[in-house]
C-alpha cells in the first residue's frame, strides 16, 4: 500500500512536467507531421487542402534541397570534428596544476556563456570592410589586400569564417565534458604505462581514449543535432551560407510554403536520427 501511494505521489509530481513537454513538444511535432500532408493557406481562417505526398516528392525533387543539404553535412562535419578535438586538446592540456588555471577556464567558457547575438555582431563588426580591426590589419598594416575584403559576403569566405565561429563558440561545451571525465581517470594507468616505456600517443590511445569513449560518444552525438539544425549564428552572421535551416526558413516565411516546410523537417529528422544511430553503433563501440 505504501508502495502505491509513494508511486502515485511521484507521478503527481511530474505529472506538471509531462504535461508541459506534451503541450511544448509533443504537440507541435504531431501538428507537424499532420501539416506536411497538407496545402497550408496563409490565410488561416481558409481550410487546408490534403495533398498527400506532394510535399515529400516536391521536396526531393528541388535540386537547392540536395545543395543545401550538402552544405549542412559539410559544414556539421567540419563544426563537429573541429570543436570536439579542440576541445579534447585543452582539456587534456589544462588537465594538470598550474598559476592562474582558474582564470584561463574562465576565459576559455565566457564564449559558451555569451549570448550568441552579442558575439555574432562582434565578428560582424571585426570583419566590417570599412572599420573592422581584421580589414585595418591585413589592409593598412600588412598591406596583404589592395582593398579590404567583404568577407561575409562571398560564400567561400562567409563558409569558412560562419565555420571558424561556430567552433570557437562551441568548443568549450566539449572542453567542460572531457575536462570533466579526465578528472576521473586513475593517475596510476599513466604511472604504470611510464614504466612500461609508453610515448604519449601510446598512453592517450590506450588509456585516455578508452576512459573517454562514453563522453566522446555523447559529444559527437549532441553537438551533431544542434549544428545539423543550427539556424542563428548562420543566418545572423551571413547570407551566403546556404545550410538546410536556411532553406527550411525560406519556405516557411519567405515563400509561405508551411507543407512543404513541415516535410522537409520530417525528412531531416528521419536523416539525422538514422546518421547518429549509425555513428553510435559503428564507430563509438566501447564495452
Amino acid at each position: 500500500m505504501n508502495r502505491k501511494k509513494e508511486m502515485t505521489a511521484g507521478f503527481l509530481f511530474i505529472a506538471p512536467s509531462i504535461l508541459l513537454i506534451v503541450l511544448l513538444i509533443g504537440y507541435p511535432m504531431i501538428y507537424n507531421f499532420i501539416i506536411s500532408f497538407h496545402k497550408v493557406p496563409v490565410n488561416p481562417k481558409k481550410p487546408m487542402q490534403f495533398v498527400n505526398f506532394a510535399n515529400f516528392t516536391k521536396t526531393l525533387a528541388d535540386p537547392s534541397f540536395y545543395k543545401a543539404l550538402g552544405v549542412t553535412v559539410f559544414f556539421t562535419l567540419l563544426v563537429v570534428f573541429l570543436s570536439t578535438a579542440v576541445g579534447l586538446a585543452v582539456a587534456i592540456l589544462l588537465n594538470r596544476r598550474f598559476f592562474g588555471k582558474k582564470i584561463v577556464k574562465a576565459l576559455i567558457l565566457l564564449p559558451y556563456i555569451v549570448p550568441s547575438v552579442s558575439l555574432i555582431f562582434a565578428w560582424k563588426y571585426m570583419f566590417n570592410n570599412t572599420y573592422g580591426i581584421v580589414n585595418y590589419l591585413f589592409v593598412d598594416v600588412l598591406g596583404l589586400f589592395e582593398r579590404a575584403p567583404l568577407w561575409f559576403d562571398r560564400p567561400a569566405s562567409a563558409f569558412v569564417l560562419v565555420t571558424l565561429f561556430c567552433v570557437w563558440k562551441f568548443f568549450p561545451y566539449a572542453f567542460m565534458s572531457f575536462y570533466a571525465i579526465l578528472q576521473t581517470i586513475d593517475r596510476t594507468l599513466y604511472e604504470a604505462a611510464d614504466v612500461d616505456g609508453a610515448n604519449g600517443w601510446q598512453k592517450f590511445k590506450v588509456i585516455t581514449l578508452q576512459e573517454i569513449k562514453p563522453v566522446l560518444a555523447t559529444v559527437v552525438t549532441l553537438r551533431t543535432i544542434w549544428v545539423f539544425y543550427m539556424y542563428t549564428e548562420v543566418a545572423l552572421l551571413s547570407g551566403q551560407v546556404k545550410t538546410i535551416s536556411v532553406y527550411l526558413y525560406e519556405n516557411a516565411f519567405s515563400m509561405r510554403d508551411m507543407g512543404k516546410a513541415a516535410a522537409i523537417s520530417i525528412l531531416l529528422f528521419a536523416i539525422i536520427f538514422s546518421f547518429i544511430m549509425l555513428v553510435r553503433k559503428k564507430v563509438f563501440k566501447y564495452e
